[in-house]
């Protein structure tokens, strides 16, 4: 079978090569595989910034946004053949610490973990592969190829479970708006689980207009091209660029009174900013504000994204989904272009 592997740390080193088939698992699903999510993850182990080898002569198979049919099931295991799944990407540490045995791996204390694709742990970027019915989830066999954004929107999941756990730190806490920062897939699926929420809606993004712009039009929310609105006093910001200016605008100003900021994008480091951290203390303190980093998932989050798609217009979906590659041009995916919300590899050119 083909499998797309890396030399974590080597630029360069992607390829697609032939490996055998996956060894008889006890327990384990085969799962076929349909489609393979790329996002920045994914580019920067490919250009050697990121990434941890998997026991394979020091290669890594690439791939943690997955969609497969299940090919084979042991009994009772709760999943059926014909069953589209995805692969929850992390696994807990082997200690465990108290977080991961909890069922909260997401969480980690010791960062011991491993991820498949990422860290340790070979990816779904094969055309077959196991995986374990405990972290394995079901996703509506309507939905076709849309099942392969349930790795990001259970992310998003995670953020907005996590935000409204803290602002029910007050029973007074009715929020009414938000800003989302980006319009990329992050983005665009915060905004969706925003107006699931009955929340109204503002999402800012460099480009200004396309695509994305049209896509949270349909929402029925506002686009902002560029620059940050100005006392817009949102009661939630969910911050998905890491750009670090931005990320320091919404901290700073962006939302009103017990506001709370979610950070989801991840920086790159070595650049310095002026920052008023006095002022940024007082402001939080005298407005009740909280700020708070989320990252990765767990099964319950799975779940809630599995939801929110199964709930979500297909057509509007679709529209996330900018560009398809077939598994033989497989570089293409990796190439940033103009346009790009989503680019996805297809594993079956028949898939839905």
């Amino acid at each position: 079978m083909k499998v797309i592997s890396v030399q974590p740390g080597i630029a360069a080193s992607t390829k697609l090569e032939e490996r055998p088939e996956p060894p008889e698992k006890s327990g384990d699903l085969l799962v076929q595989a349909l489609g393979l999510g790329i996002c920045g993850t994914d580019r920067e182990i490919v250009a050697g910034n990121y990434g941890w080898a998997s026991t394979n002569n020091g290669r890594l198979i690439l791939g943690h946004e997955s969609l497969g049919r299940v090919l084979e099931a042991p009994e009772g295991c709760g999943f059926s053949v014909g069953d589209h799944v995805v692969g929850i990407v992390r696994r807990p540490d082997p200690v465990p610490c108290s977080a991961c045995a909890a069922g909260e791996w997401d969480m980690c204390l010791n960062g011991r973990y491993v991820e498949r694709g990422i860290k340790s742990l070979d990816g779904y970027g094969a055309e077959r592969f196991h995986l374990e019915p405990d972290y394995a989830v079901k996703v509506a066999p309507g939905l076709g190829m849309l099942g392969v954004l349930l790795e990001p929107a259970s992310v998003l999941a995670k953020a907005w479970d996590h935000i409204y756990r803290i602002g029910e730190r007050a029973r007074s806490w009715q929020p009414k708006s938000v800003l989302v920062t980006g319009a990329g897939p992050v983005g665009l699926l915060a905004a969706l689980m925003a107006t699931q929420r009955g929340l109204e809606l503002h999402v800012l993004d460099r480009a200004d207009g396309g695509p994305k712009a049209d896509l949270v039009r349909t929402l029925g929310g506002t686009y902002h091209a560029r620059s940050l609105p100005k006392d817009l006093g949102v009661d939630i910001v969910i911050e998905c660029t890491g750009a670090p200016q931005l990320v320091i605008d919404v901290m700073c100003g962006a939302g009103g009174r017990n506001g709370i900021v979610c950070l989801t994008g991840v920086s790159t480091g070595g650049r310095k900013l002026p920052f008023d951290s006095g002022n940024f203390n007082r402001e939080m303190v005298l407005r009740n504000d909280v700020v708070f980093g989320s990252v990765n998932a767990n099964r319950r989050h799975y779940e809630l994204g599995a939801r929110a798609l199964a709930a979500a217009d297909p057509k509007w979906l679709g529209g996330l989904l900018t560009r398809r590659v077939p598994l033989t041009e497989w570089r293409e995916a990796f190439e940033r272009r103009a346009g790009d919300i989503k680019v996805i590899i297809e594993f079956e050119p028949a898939a839905s």
